[in-house]
């Protein structure tokens, strides 16, 4: 995806998704439905995590500086961080105003239920779209997809509780809904937060095995040791390597290069640090020595 074009569907998704806040809010409040205005927070708090990637897209576009080495990439990271706290603290407050209102109903009006949420089939369904293209690249753009996606299910839920209302009557439907919508909301939230929280943490990006790409790499003829590796995320789409290598003297060159071509090609690893080794000076390399402590 694109920086132009991700910027033109983030215009277009804040765009639907603050209106459709707005008009939630407002027949939330007439109708004294729980479910829209859980809806409306939770939107509320798409809008803000739609923001938050966006402004973090636009500082990891920023070139390098000579404070800032790598530029801001890494603000990729903490966006996805602060949006999956964000989205889990309105789950509590919603979730505790639905266990309230199990014991007490309000009158809901099933009807406005129905009409608003169908708005919000068709809204979120179409933002959800506009990010499907990048969201397998990047775990930003895949955080914001995955949330849209979401939403147009817990609309058609709403949709669903309106209509039992209105067949029933039955005012518990609508905090019950609540609480179905804050478990979904948590569910798909919960995957965000702990991926964002391993890149805060340096951690390895999920989609590389760690053990696969160690053995790839002792696969290549003339590789005979691999210690100081270490892999981490510059952001949620680029990945650094590190790594000292052992390389036969006789195969040198070529080795290098299907070294490179190889985290490149089959691991996607765009920014790598490596460091050569003769088999006869590789004892005495500080790291290798901490390594076998």
């Amino acid at each position: 995806m694109t920086p132009k074009s991700l910027d033109r569907a983030m215009i277009i998704g804040v765009s639907l998704n603050l209106l459709f806040v707005l008009v939630e809010l407002g027949f939330g409040f007439v109708s004294g439905s729980l479910a829209l205005l859980a809806d409306a927070g939770h939107n509320a708090g798409d809008v803000v995590g739609l923001l938050l990637a966006w402004g973090a897209s636009f500082l990891a576009r920023r070139p390098p500086s000579k404070k800032f080495t790598f530029g801001l990439r890494r603000a990729t990271i903490y966006a996805a961080f602060l949006n999956a706290i964000l989205l889990l603290a309105a789950c509590a407050v919603i979730l505790w105003e639905a266990v309230c209102r199990l014991s007490e109903p309000a009158p809901v009006a099933g009807f406005t239920m129905i009409a608003v949420a169908a708005i919000g089939v068709v809204i979120n369904t179409a933002t959800a779209i506009l990010f499907m293209q990048g969201s397998k690249e990047d775990a930003n753009v895949r955080g914001a997809f995955l949330h849209m996606a979401a939403d147009a299910a817990v609309s058609v839920g709403v949709v669903l509780a309106g209509v039992a209302i209105m067949a029933t009557g039955i005012g518990w439907i609508d905090p019950f809904v609540s609480i179905i919508i804050v478990v979904v909301i948590v569910w798909g939230t919960w995957d965000l937060f702990t991926e964002s929280v391993g890149l805060v943490m340096d951690a390895v990006p999920r989609r590389i095995d760690i053990n696969k790409l160690t053995e790839t790499l002792a696969a290549i003829p003339g590789v005979l040791e691999i210690h100081d590796l270490h892999v981490w995320g510059m952001s949620t789409s680029e990945i650094m390597l590190t790594a000292h290598l052992v390389i036969a003297e006789s195969n040198r060159q070529g080795s290098i290069k299907e070294v490179e071509s190889v985290l490149h090609e089959r691991f996607a690893i765009t920014h790598t640090t490596l460091q050569f080794e003769d088999p006869a000076t590789a004892e005495a390399c500080p790291q290798h020595l901490d390594d076998r402590v």
